[in-house]
């Protein structure tokens, strides 16, 4: 049975996140894949640097953020080459996000400016042939899909008397 074959036609897939407060500005992170299958947990931590007031013991979760989006478009460029019968012989990418910035008093806000991802494969296949990996990966990557739409983002505070919402 082939890898596709095994792939349910559709499926939730689900990440769980507990974040810690730890040290001056320190998060100690535990994230886990609960659907469609469990993996983790995978253990992770960020903290910032003297700007607000942390130890740069670990990457400020911007850095992991554009880790992510740049480990998610990569990955999928290599398991849909398989797929897609596409030779890499070498793969890099550079991603580069910028966000505004804007001081509001003793406070910021701060808004998305750009997101660009530079790939760079190496392989003897036809260019058409690349190009059709390259955007397929863009739709498979979660990431790139999650910033491709507007979304709505839930906040909830916990009370004695239950959870507001925020």
């Amino acid at each position: 049975m082939t890898e596709t074959a095994q792939q349910p036609d559709k499926a939730l897939v689900q990440f769980d996140c507990t974040g810690h407060a730890v040290g001056k500005m320190r998060n100690d992170l535990e994230v886990h894949m609960t659907q469609p299958f469990a993996e983790g947990p995978f253990l992770m931590a960020t903290d910032e640097g003297s700007f607000h007031g942390g130890d740069a013991s670990a990457p400020p979760p911007l850095a992991l953020f554009v880790a992510g989006l740049t480990g998610c478009i990569m990955t999928q460029i290599r398991a849909f080459a398989k797929r897609l019968k596409v030779t890499i012989k070498d793969l890099d990418v550079e991603t580069r996000v910028i966000w505004d910035w804007e001081s509001k008093g003793r406070v910021y806000e701060t808004g998305p400016k750009s997101f660009e991802i530079d790939v760079l494969i190496d392989s003897d296949d036809p260019q058409d042939k690349v190009i059709a990996l390259i955007e397929a990966a863009k739709k498979g990557c979660f990431l790139e899909q999650t910033l491709g739409q507007a979304n709505t983002i839930r906040h909830r505070m916990k009370t004695p008397d239950g959870w507001v919402d925020v």
